[in-house]
């Protein structure tokens, strides 16, 4: 896992010295998980893309990467293995000849 597994250490460490663990059960990660993407959303909401803050913008990142690796760990998955498998899937639901420069839904292709 790389740099994945250095980070998921790192906030492993951070949260077993401030006894956090115990709150982070699979359902409240995936609460957090979504709360911090409605507060990415939220700099965006009423504004053209580039105006968001980007400074902001990547703290709001920062959140969702973290809860989501939590999560992640929670349920012992292989980061790399998860997202391959996964545009793996979407490489399927989705081939080239097909869906290039399409943004229908796979079954609308």
């Amino acid at each position: 896992m790389g740099d994945w597994h250095s980070l998921i250490n790192l906030i492993r460490q951070f949260n077993q010295e401030r006894d956090w663990s115990q709150f982070h059960n699979a359902k409240d990660l995936a609460l957090a998980l979504s709360i911090e993407a409605g507060e990415l959303n939220e700099l965006f909401l009423w504004k053209h893309a580039d105006e968001a803050d980007p400074e902001k913008v990547k703290e709001e990142l920062a959140d969702i990467f973290t809860y989501a690796l939590q999560l992640a760990d929670k349920y012992g998955f292989d980061i790399n293995e998860i997202v391959s498998s996964k545009i793996h899937k979407n490489a399927l639901k989705y081939p080239v000849d097909k869906a290039k420069g399409n943004a229908k839904k796979y079954n609308d292709l």
